[in-house]
């Protein structure tokens, strides 16, 4: 069963979100309105490309206001697109991935030869010997010994006994 519709999604509740996550709260917004008017609670939902593109094309900041879209409801999923989006181009893409399957990982290592033994060089393994590897050690450059500021030369100042007595009185 196939189940074709045209919405116009407003997406104005997008700007109530901080500048830095308005297109994403626009894109839960659209997937929001999808499942509620196409009764997809739970179903997969997908964006077309070029509808992803449009949400994004003035940046993070400003996605669009509203937004028309065409949605398709299938058995198991349910696709959206620009409503003057072209959908038999997205279907025509779909069987030629179909049909033309490339090789997996586990049938490339089967079907590639196996290469013949080559001497195989020793890689340096910590980053100190990596360094030693390309350039030879220079020489230490005139590097000064960290001293200590001057000190002041001591002042005379009267012995604790000669100081002041809290009487205000000299000894």
């Amino acid at each position: 069963m196939k189940l074709e519709r045209l919405y116009t999604v407003p997406l104005g509740d997008a700007y109530e979100a901080v500048r830095q996550k308005r297109v994403p709260k626009a894109v839960k917004l659209l997937r929001a309105f999808i499942e509620r008017h196409m009764k997809a609670k739970g179903m997969k939902i997908t964006l077309s490309t070029a509808l992803n593109e449009h949400l994004w094309a003035h940046s993070i900041q400003r996605p669009p206001r509203r937004i028309k879209v065409r949605l398709i409801k299938d058995d198991d999923a349910v696709r959206a697109y620009l409503s003057d989006e072209k959908v038999e181009e997205q279907k025509k893409k779909e069987e030629k991935k179909g049909e033309e399957k490339k090789p997996g990982k586990e049938e490339q290592k089967k079907a590639a030869p196996v290469a013949a033994a080559k001497p195989v060089e020793k890689k340096p393994d910590t980053q100190v010997q990596k360094q030693e590897a390309k350039a030879p050690e220079r020489p230490a450059q005139n590097v000064k010994p960290a001293t200590l500021p001057p000190q002041r030369p001591a002042e005379n100042k009267p012995a604790a006994s000669q100081r002041l007595s809290g009487s205000g009185e000299k000894r």
